[in-house]
């Protein structure tokens, strides 16, 4: 298949402009166009990487993390970032990232990391606002379900577990067509009043263009009347970090060897434990001291996560329980992930998980 169509697939589970300003998610190696018939899958892209997807002949590499940050100037091999390009377009091998996209979706990393902890009821830790839209339109009486419904179709309408959500209040509408209009109502020239819906629904921002078009087709009327408005509502399924509880409380002890166990964690890195019970956790993949605040408003009793500077960990203060486990450890089966969001949408496609540790931090125990 095109490379395009797996890759629009995964960016209609996490759009690209869910990802974080900083970052570099999606296609940075390769043509849309590109044929692809095997993908292998790693939380990194580096040489070792490109040359199993070489050896494994693989035509697209999808890793969490982008080898690209920041634009090249050179290409001239001096950094191991170069060689990954270089010998990437050398050998007609796609490079693609889906990086904080992933981390900020209701399904995405931090959901695996509630998966491996067995953590119940979990929700967004930091939901984002910004990202949610509103369309108005005006609709004849008795064709309002059929827009109503294909909106719905295209993805409107859904608050949180809610689908179909919608306002709907009738009026009277006025228009007046040209000499060269053929309206659904009424006659060019003349104004007429029409009986109306008015409908109002929530959307996602990504999936504007569809939407629209959505309704363009199912609206009866030449011209169709719509406004758009930005929210500042937060979106309750995309956002950083997750937070869920546990099955029944347990210890602060017994919970590090969980945590060890389930996340096949070398060491722990962590405050003091506080001596209560812990039941809520709060996680976050990669480098989440950001997320402190809102994990300790939560309620967490722990913070699972990675990266954390000296001088951060004080910032507990005894509040919950920082637990550093490591910046691989914490997104390491990220690649299970996208293997099992592959699979279930192209059970054809030949998908292949890495053999390669690409953790850089080694351990002496």
């Amino acid at each position: 298949m095109k490379l395009s169509l797996l890759t629009a697939y995964l960016e209609s589970l996490a759009p690209l402009n869910y990802q974080e300003d900083y970052d570099n998610s999606g296609l940075i190696v390769g043509h849309p166009d590109k044929e692809v018939h095997q993908a292998l899958l790693s939380l990194d892209c580096t040489e070792a990487i490109v040359e199993e997807a070489i050896a494994k002949q693989c035509e697209v590499i999808i890793s969490h993390h982008p080898i690209v940050f920041r634009g090249l100037k050179r290409f001239n091999g001096k950094t191991y970032v170069e060689r990954v390009v270089e010998k990437a377009i050398k050998n007609n091998i796609a490079i693609y990232a889906i990086h904080t996209n992933l981390d900020n979706v209701m399904e995405g990393v931090n959901a695996k990391i509630c998966e491996m902890l067995e953590l119940k009821n979990c929700r967004i830790l930091s939901p984002k606002n910004g990202l949610l839209k509103k369309l108005v339109t005006y609709v004849p009486v008795e064709k309002a379900e059929q827009v109503r419904n294909a909106l719905f179709h295209a993805g409107a309408g859904n608050i949180g577990d809610y689908s179909e959500c919608s306002f709907n209040a009738e009026g009277t509408g006025t228009f007046k067509g040209g000499e060269d209009t053929n309206p659904y109502v009424g006659e060019p020239g003349k104004r007429h009043y029409e009986n109306e819906v008015r409908i109002e629904t929530v959307y996602p921002a990504p999936i504007e263009s569809k939407l629209l078009m959505a309704l363009f087709l199912a609206h009866p009327y030449e011209e169709v009347a719509y406004d758009l408005y930005n929210l500042t509502n937060q979106h309750q399924q995309i956002g950083s970090g997750m937070i869920g509880e546990l099955d029944e409380e347990m210890s602060g002890e017994e919970f590090l060897f969980v945590i060890k166990q389930s996340m096949d964690a070398k060491v722990i890195r962590h405050t003091a434990l506080t001596g209560k019970p812990v039941k809520r956790v709060a996680v976050c993949g990669g480098a989440g001291s950001f997320l402190l605040k809102h994990a300790i408003s939560a309620g967490a009793d722990f913070f699972v996560t990675a990266d954390y500077k000296y001088h951060e960990f004080f910032d507990a203060e005894g509040k919950l329980v920082i637990a550093d486990i490591g910046h691989f450890e914490s997104e390491q089966f990220t690649a299970q992930l996208l293997y099992d969001i592959i699979q279930k949408k192209f059970p054809n496609f030949a998908v292949r998980l890495t053999e390669i540790n690409t953790n850089p931090v080694k351990y002496f125990i």
